[in-house]
């Protein structure tokens, strides 16, 4: 009897032990946090209030080396929201940069997605300093986050101004993003949102087989906002069409527009495994 009860017991010991080994091993990777990080370098930045309230990161990050790094882009419609670092992403042994842009209506398209360029500019240019490698920067965000994402990920002029090119983003994971003309884009220009519209402000405009690995997420299609589905489909078929061999889509079923973002903050880990 006292056999029987003693390997139940061994096990039991062995598990806690190994189990309290690996969150010690966990825990006890530093992270450092620095705010508000001005990344807006023109002149300009230093004379404009909205600049100097708006234009700024924060940077979360490991104390490894050559770790990857997710530029993340808040939700809110291009006229509202805040930087924040998801709490999935923490202590994962990877960088998180939050990011600020301007909004409508202080500000008129393309001005925010200049901002966003400008900040995914930053990192590039500064990663290094941290301990991070350059070659492993994925930028991604939820909602307009992810209309920003694909916009300077797939339109390349907006990188090219500051000498970088948009196919060195590791990897682009748009979350429920718009591919067609954003909504606040076509009110802008007087159009009526349930008007779809597809121009140079449109991700889908720029589809090419060149351009990095894109990872679409959605909510379920019944649940998703405008048709936001329907659209990463098409983006996704069109750069199969125009030959894009590393695009991938994510339906998730029962989850709307705002509850997809933590199964997708999920995906979004395990699809930069590749990365490390």
């Amino acid at each position: 009897m006292s056999k029987s009860i003693f390997k139940p017991f061994l096990v039991f010991t062995v598990a806690i032990l190994l189990y309290t080994q690996a969150y010690t091993q966990t825990s006890a990777t530093n992270y450092k946090l620095e705010k508000d990080i001005l990344y807006q370098t023109e002149q300009v930045a230093s004379h404009d209030e909205y600049i100097n309230n708006r234009c700024r990161l924060d940077i979360y990050y490991p104390a490894e080396k050559d770790f990857t790094t997710i530029v993340w882009f808040h939700g809110g419609g291009l006229t509202g929201g805040s930087k924040s670092i998801p709490e999935k992403l923490k202590e994962k042994g990877i960088a998180v940069v939050a990011v600020n842009y301007r909004l409508y209506p202080k500000v008129k398209c393309p001005v925010y997605i200049e901002d966003a360029a400008a900040a995914v500019a930053w990192v590039f240019d500064n990663i290094e300093k941290y301990g991070g490698d350059k070659s492993k920067i994925v930028v991604s965000g939820h909602s307009a986050g992810g209309y920003l994402t694909s916009m300077i990920g797939m339109d390349k002029s907006y990188l090219a101004k500051y000498n970088i090119d948009a196919d060195s983003i590791a990897m682009l994971v748009p979350f429920s993003g718009h591919t067609i003309t954003h909504f606040t884009v076509r009110q802008e220009m007087g159009i009526d949102g349930t008007q779809p519209v597809v121009d140079k402000l449109a991700p889908l405009y720029h589809v090419r087989d060149n351009a990095p690995p894109l990872i679409l997420i959605t909510g379920d299609r019944e649940l998703e906002m405008l048709g936001r589905y329907e659209e990463n489909a098409y983006m996704y078929r069109m750069m199969k069409v125009a030959g894009h061999k590393q695009t991938k889509l994510y339906e998730l079923d029962s989850f709307n527009h705002g509850t997809m973002v933590s199964p997708s903050l999920e995906i979004l880990l395990n699809e930069i495994k590749v990365l490390n």
